[in-house]
């Protein structure tokens, strides 16, 4: 093993939870902060909890509120910079050709 490429590694690093859980465990830091644990997460406790930091889980509500009192609403194309169509060989090949009279 290379001596000094390694990172230090603690034996007793602390974790700590948003609920309150700690428990202690080996790490390259020297402690960690989690949010969600074993003593909380819904897989474990069987309770529905929503762990919603950006406001994520409130937009989605709103879009789907939104699609429910209008299902038939298009989207706006605001902002969409559309690249104009491609001309086909067929369009290409008729405006070249001289016009006779």
């Amino acid at each position: 093993m290379k001596i000094g490429i390694h990172p230090k590694y603690y034996n007793d690093v602390n974790v700590s939870c948003t609920c309150g859980n700690t428990f202690t465990t080996g790490s390259t830091k020297p402690s960690i902060k989690v949010d969600i644990c074993s003593k909380c997460h819904p897989f474990f406790t069987g309770q529905i909890k929503f762990v919603d930091t950006v406001g994520r889980i409130e937009r989605f509500q709103k879009k789907l509120a939104d699609q429910k009192a209008n299902p038939f609403k298009k989207k706006d194309k605001e902002n969409v910079n559309e690249a104009p169509r491609p001309r086909s060989l067929r369009e290409m090949l008729l405006s070249e050709q001289p016009k006779n009279k």
